[in-house]
């Protein structure tokens, strides 16, 4: 081939490859697999180039890959969209769970019943799984069949009555998703029509403050009651500026609090109790600034790094990486304790803040 020619076709590649508007991280993709080995599969995914699942992916997607053959088309999603081979990094465990979350909401919408065993059961209600995704059944969502029945609403009693459905199978209908948790919310009280529902919905407005008793305390925030059949979540984001870590140490069924409907979604009415206090973020604006030196104390560990409050219901993260490790932050910073730090990201309005440690003397 003569080299003129050699060139136009690798300029006409080059002009392709740039044109292209490439897909990025964590957009689902598709194609055939093209070659399989011990550790790895490979994704023809033109015109954008080869996709590949190795590493972790490989490994946490083992389960699916046995199934896999050369040819099948799969569905992955992008984890990083060009590594140091040119491959596109793609996960296929992850893609599985985003089209898993996709069929919970078109359930949601469609009110699709499914029959699931109770695998387990707390205070709050009942656990179950849907398609390996763990869902909570409220109880104050069960029907008048298996709602617990007990005098002075004694939570052992209670407790001891939602356990003998362990085991069996009962009709639901998923109501709500919580992906930052991983969980869904059932509902056995499925046999009000969509119209009386929507009509029930239509007399409520984002914005509005309601008066309202509490009807379920579960780990990711409280069920608040509206009216018969009709029930609102405060996610525990919701609950506090401040850190909250046990619910059940707060409130308590029955007990009437003031929340605001901040969104109606999916025939579902989500709530805060916080979107009625002060946001202590808006002291800061003016007084504070990237760069900014400033005390705080640690009040939580998590994987990022760790927590530091300057005001109650304002706080930075402290990450790990400025440590080294997360043992040598622990090392370094103890819960409780007082020290220097720098304000590296701030952000009032999303309430973000980010600093970094300055010094190891600690300030009591």
């Amino acid at each position: 081939m003569p080299n003129i020619l050699k060139e136009e076709i690798l300029l006409n590649n080059d002009i392709l490859n740039h044109s292209l508007t490439k897909p990025k991280i964590d957009t689902l993709i598709e194609g055939p697999v093209i070659l399989m080995k011990k550790s790895s599969v490979f994704v023809d995914l033109s015109p954008f180039g080869t996709g590949i699942i190795y590493g972790r992916e490989f490994i946490n997607a083992r389960d699916i890959i046995r199934k896999i053959t050369l040819g099948d088309i799969i569905k992955a999603k992008i984890v990083e969209a060009e590594n140091e081979e040119g491959y596109i990094e793609l996960s296929l465990k992850e893609a599985k769970q985003a089209l898993t979350w996709n069929d919970a909401e078109k359930a949601i919408k469609t009110k699709t019943i499914f029959e699931l065993e109770v695998k387990e059961a707390n205070k709050g209600g009942l656990i179950l799984d849907w398609q390996g995704l763990q869902g909570f059944l409220p109880a104050s969502q069960l029907n008048a069949e298996h709602y617990p029945r007990v005098e002075d609403s004694d939570k052992d009693k209670i407790l001891r009555e939602l356990k003998k459905l362990i085991g069996k199978k009962i009709p639901v209908i998923i109501i709500s998703t919580l992906q930052k948790e991983g969980k869904l919310i059932f509902s056995e009280k499925y046999n009000s029509s969509s119209v009386e529902k929507k009509e029930i919905l239509n007399k409520y407005n984002i914005g509005d403050e309601l008066e309202l008793p509490i009807a379920g305390l579960v780990d990711f925030g409280i069920f608040l009651k509206l009216e018969d059949n009709l029930e609102g979540l405060v996610h525990i984001s919701e609950i506090d500026w401040g850190l909250v870590e046990d619910i059940r140490t707060i409130f308590k069924i029955g007990e009437k609090v003031n929340a605001k409907i901040i969104e109606i979604k999916d025939n579902r009415i989500y709530l805060s109790l916080k979107a009625l206090k002060e946001n202590p973020w808006n002291e800061f604006k003016e007084k504070l600034k990237k760069g900014d030196i400033i005390k705080g104390v640690v009040i939580k560990y998590n994987k990022f790094g760790a927590l530091v409050s300057i005001k109650e219901g304002v706080a930075g993260l402290v990450h790990n990486l400025n440590f080294g490790s997360e043992k040598e932050l622990r090392k370094v910073l103890e819960l409780g304790k007082t020290y220097n730090f720098q304000i590296t990201l701030f952000e009032p309005n999303a309430q973000r803040m980010t600093l970094v440690y300055l010094e190891e003397k600690t300030q009591n």
